[in-house]
């Protein structure tokens, strides 16, 4: 019977335990000034924790009640640690597909057969072994070494590890059905296979080295919005900055009221930025298109 590839869920508890880890990780602000808009709030959750520390030691008494201003502290750090954790949830799928396609690789036995007599005698050496132009003998249930073309023989392939297709394809000598993949399992009779690949140039082997090189570059789209999210915070920014001196201007006019508190501003930005698509943008992007096997 085939085996199906099931896909891991959303929240796998090794990744999701690690992307825990990692939120904390992200914190740095070396980390944090990739991303504008969480480096702001990065900044607003310092200042405002620092706030309430010199509140709680009688520093502070313009600032409002303590309670509050830890509230606010709280939340700007659950927020910080979201965006993180959703950006290392993104990266720690990517790092289990690369470790499940090399899990995939292994190092798997061999018949190979001695000079060119289809007839002649076989011996058992590792796959790793195997060179362009080697002829293996594979039967049903094994695991094909290596990536080759079919030169007799006709049987039904599992794939589902390379393709994620859990039905077995049909694989044949002669025709545009000859290719076979190092990995893949043989479900039925016998087949003689011509390795086209040597040790390191297989599918899998350049399928890992994508997955775990690739860095995609940015499209325009996502260009134009990085640019947007920056100057959206640097305009609500300079906004913001200039509440605090009107507001002392008015009362000190007014001669009552209270001016407005820092922990407000803090808190107002966070709400006005884009706060949202900044801390998920990063794992909301599309990955590099991985390329398949062709049938």
């Amino acid at each position: 019977m085939a085996t199906i590839a099931r896909a891991r869920p959303l929240f796998d508890p090794p990744l999701v335990r690690q992307a825990i880890r990692d939120s904390f990780v992200k914190l740095a602000p070396w980390v944090q000034w990739r991303n504008p808009v969480m480096f702001v709030v990065l900044v607003g959750s310092l200042l405002i924790t620092g706030l309430w520390i010199a509140q709680v030691g009688g520093g502070l008494m313009h600032e409002g009640r303590p309670s509050f201003v830890l509230a606010i502290a709280l939340w700007l750090w659950a927020t910080l640690l979201f965006a993180n954790f959703a950006e290392s949830l993104a990266e720690g799928r990517g790092k289990a597909q690369a470790a499940a396609l090399r899990s995939t690789k292994r190092d798997v036995p061999a018949r190979r057969l001695r000079g060119e007599d289809p007839s002649g005698p076989v011996e058992t050496v590792p796959g790793s072994s195997l060179r362009r132009g080697d002829v293996v003998l594979v039967d049903a249930g094994d695991t094909i070494p290596g990536d080759g073309e079919v030169v007799f023989g006709t049987a039904s392939v599992d794939e589902s590890a390379i393709t994620g297709e859990s039905a077995p394809v049909i694989r044949e000598a002669g025709g545009d059905r000859s290719a076979v993949t190092g990995g893949t399992r043989l479900l039925s009779d016998s087949l003689r296979i011509r390795i086209t690949a040597d040790p390191g140039e297989a599918f899998l082997d350049r399928m890992i080295a994508m997955v775990e090189n690739a860095k995609r570059a940015r499209t325009p789209n996502e260009i134009a919005l990085a640019i947007l999210l920056a100057g959206l915070t640097l305009i609500f920014l300079k906004t913001t900055a200039t509440l605090l001196p009107y507001s002392l201007y008015s009362v000190s006019v007014a001669g009552q009221g209270t001016p407005i508190t820092i922990t407000v501003l803090v808190a107002l930005l966070v709400c006005l930025i884009p706060t949202t698509i900044g801390g998920l943008r990063s794992a909301t992007v599309s990955p590099p298109a991985s390329s398949r096997h062709p049938a």
